[in-house]
């Protein structure tokens, strides 16, 4: 059995876009095989200096594949595509 995807999403408290981000990720999960970390941004300057005006920001296969505003269908392609990848 293949090993999942690792998919982070950072993230940050309050913020109603990646609350949806993270509920799509977890809807996504349960068709694709991913395994999903949610990152807290707030009180990492690195992050925030980042990631503040763009987030959320989901990273898979080493890059960025979406960012705020997060289209469901889209994100299921780039993430189908990282997955079937060689």
């Amino acid at each position: 059995m293949p090993r999942p995807l690792a998919v982070t999403l950072y993230r940050a408290k309050g913020c109603g876009l990646c609350d949806r981000a993270e509920a799509l990720l977890a809807r996504l999960a349960r068709d694709l095989p991913i395994a999903v970390s949610a990152v807290d941004i707030a009180g990492d300057p690195a992050l925030e200096a980042r990631y503040f005006l763009e987030i959320p920001v989901i990273e898979a296969g080493g890059r960025i594949i979406a960012r705020a505003p997060i289209a469901e269908a889209a994100l299921r392609a780039e993430l189908e595509a990282l997955l079937a990848a060689p």
